[in-house]
């Protein structure tokens, strides 16, 4: 009779219960079906995940229909009452989902990339970007249909790139017109299959976009080093191989989250918007100093400003001041260059020839001023006022590197100061007019000093020695206009993993300068100890230590196996019999490009220098300058095809010969240094 009881009391209870499981969503998440996922099959397990996200991509739930309702529908009070079970009805055709934006292979190594307006597609890695249909930009420059292909990298380096649907302007049609003209478009490119996908999806205002394959010399020498494949493209485990997972991976790019992308602030973008309206007008040709501490965006800003000139301009001239992370060229360099072709990857992937360019060999101006002011001032006066100017300048900006900044605002007179804060930098004063008239530099006097508001640098000229022709027509600084721009770039640099970080940029710089030697692609790499050195004779060069007092005696060991610059000075070095030459002064020289010296002939008195830089400038090369700059140790450690004892590395290090370590020699006693002139092992050993 108990039991009689007991069971009548637990049938409504578990009837109520059932009814109202019915009347609820089958795949909302609530406790219980949480523990009951538990229960399915690892392979069940992955089909639902598989589902949900592709869910979540469209911006939707799945409710017990199958088909896919918007969450702002789906979102319920939790206090409302559960709703009635709805009548038997036939079950709606539910549409197949795409991922927004699209993305269908086209072949091997290609993708087609429909993006709707306004969307983007944040990836990684290296691919030739062509568009089809429609506009798109990226990093600021802008690709239309008809335009030639761009090569485009995002590497882990920096932040990633996003390729951006922009609106564009259309004439008034109809949407069958316009499906129309972009099939007839879209007909030399694509085959029959790929044309009805992409008319299925169309859109008004869409852009389609063309991803293929890139596969040049200098990346493939790059990623032949180990542990340098990482830079393009990192593989992580996935959840979701479908055809789109498949597409990009053949392109050789992965798609990543948008916030992992690059974002500009508002401050940013206008003055961006107003540098290209002034450079636009009428002999527009502002000089624009960008300046700000380290790791707040500065290069990212020149690239970002370069493509969105280039996209109204035909040229921008570019000013490299910082010697630690140059644009375009290996470190330690001041340069003048010329950009006609829009910048699309980090530093390693454009290295360019300049205009004009100084080696001044160290990644730093610290207790040596003068020389970096006077580089600045040769190379900025080949500058012709023909077209924008834009400076970049070092992250230094406190003690003696806020004051050489005002120098050098005073010696290149710029109509614009870009000024960059974060609240995670150091503090830097607002480098109005007025606080630049009113303070001193390190060469250059205050406003107070100089009562005349066009004040000339006499004392300034006349200090540095600079030429006479130089000092008939001294610098006047006019006044600048200041904007400042906040900065919310985010990295991963902290005072501890800077300078490490910074290292491999250099690295990868003169990595990528090296890959130059390199046969154009579909030709296979060659190893360095593979490729034909130049023989230079002892008399035909003159050489010289920029950066540490090396005994005669000893100057070959410092050069042998040392990262040269190529330089040409005004001197006659054809006068001697023998050699080496050697400068008892460091010039301020033409740079015309850099090079390995990978062995020394004592018995034929021949260097034996590497170098991608043509014959025909070779020709004017007579002076090798050896600096701070060192090669970097994966060329010395991961050269294939070398067997036995490797050339130029060993253990037994004799750091007790002058020039042999940053405390013996070296001219900068209060500055510490990880590079070296380091003499090497069988130093006139020539890798054969």
């Amino acid at each position: 009779m108990a039991d009689a009881q007991l069971l009548l009391k637990r049938g409504p209870s578990r009837s109520t219960w059932l009814r109202a499981r019915k009347a609820r969503p089958q795949l909302v998440l609530s406790r219980r079906p949480r523990r009951r996922l538990g229960t399915l099959r690892w392979c069940g397990r992955r089909r639902l995940r598989r589902r949900l996200l592709q869910a979540q991509a469209a911006g939707a739930d799945w409710r017990e229909s199958g088909c896919l309702v918007s969450r702002s529908a789906a979102r319920r009070p939790k206090t409302a009452a559960p709703s009635p079970a709805p009548a038997a009805a036939p079950a709606p055709s539910c549409p197949t989902t795409l991922p927004i934006p699209p993305v269908r292979p086209a072949g091997p190594g290609r993708a087609l990339l429909l993006l709707p307006r306004d969307q983007g597609f944040t990836f990684s890695g290296i691919c030739r970007v062509t568009c089809l249909y429609g506009q798109v930009q990226v990093l600021g420059y802008t690709i239309s249909q008809g335009h030639p292909a761009q090569d485009v990298f995002s590497t882990y380096t920096h932040s990633r790139l996003t390729i951006n649907a922009v609106h564009y302007s259309v004439p008034e049609k109809s949407k069958k017109e316009v499906k129309r003209e972009a099939r007839a478009l879209l007909r030399s490119h694509l085959n029959r299959d790929d044309r009805c996908w992409l008319m299925k999806n169309f859109s008004p205002l869409c852009s389609i976009v063309m991803l293929e394959q890139l596969r040049t010399s200098t990346v493939n020498f790059l990623v032949s080093h180990p542990g340098l494949s990482y830079v393009f493209v990192q593989e992580s485990p996935t959840f979701q191989i479908n055809s789109e997972h498949l597409a990009l991976r053949s392109v050789g790019i992965k798609r990543e989250k948008k916030k992992n992308g690059l974002r500009l602030t508002e401050s940013a973008l206008s003055a961006m918007e107003e540098l290209v309206t002034v450079s636009c007008e009428v002999d527009g040709c502002p000089v624009i100093l960008v300046c700000g501490s380290q790791d707040v965006g500065k290069s990212t800003f020149n690239r970002y400003l370069i493509n969105q000139l280039l996209n109204s301009i035909s040229c921008v001239d570019y000013l490299e001041c910082d010697l630690g992370q140059t644009e375009f060229t290996p470190p330690g360099c001041i340069s003048l260059l010329n950009i006609t072709e829009p910048i699309l990857g980090p530093p390693f992937t454009h290295q360019r020839t300049p205009q004009k360019m100084v080696y001044y060999g160290k990644p730093s101006c610290k207790n040596n001023y003068e020389n970096y002011i006077e580089i600045i001032q040769y190379v900025f006066s080949s500058y012709k006022r023909e077209a924008p100017l834009i400076v970049n300048t070092m992250g230094w900006v406190s003690d003696n590197g806020l004051l050489l900044l005002i120098d050098l605002i005073r010696l290149l007179s710029p109509s614009h100061v870009v000024q960059f804060s974060s609240g995670r930098s150091k503090y830097m004063p607002n480098l109005t007019p007025d606080y630049v008239d009113d303070m001193d530099g390190l060469y250059t006097k205050s406003k107070s000093r100089i009562r005349n508001r066009g004040f000339q640098l006499a004392e300034f000229t006349e200090s540095l020695e600079f030429a006479d022709e130089e000092k008939e027509s001294p610098v006047v600084f006019t006044g600048h206009k200041l904007i400042c721009v906040q900065s919310d770039f985010a990295f991963r640099k902290t005072p501890r993993n800077r300078e490490s970080h910074n290292k491999v940029l250099r690295d990868l710089a003169v990595l990528g300068y090296l890959g130059q030697l390199q046969p154009p692609v579909p030709k296979p790499l060659y190893p360095l100890h593979g490729l034909t050195p130049y023989q230079v004779p002892f008399n035909a060069v003159a050489l010289r230590i920029t950066h540490a007092d090396v005994a005669p005696t000893h100057i070959l060991y410092a050069v042998n196996a040392s990262w040269v610059g190529l330089c040409k000075i005004l001197d006659d070095v054809r006068g001697y019999a023998n050699g080496p030459i050697l400068l008892a002064q460091t010039p301020i020289c033409d740079c015309l490009g850099f090079g390995i010296c990978r062995g020394i002939d004592m018995e034929k008195r021949l260097y034996h220098i590497l170098t991608p830089v043509p014959p025909e400038e070779l020709r004017n090369v007579n002076c090798l300058l050896v600096g701070a700059i060192s090669i970097p140790q994966c060329v010395f450690k991961s050269q294939r095809g070398l067997e036995g004892t490797i050339p130029y590395v060993t253990t037994d290090y004799n750091s007790k010969l002058p020039g042999a370590s940053e405390k013996i020699g070296a001219r900068e006693t209060e500055e510490t240094r990880e590079e070296k002139v380091h003499p090497k092992p069988k130093l006139y050993r020539k890798i054969n």
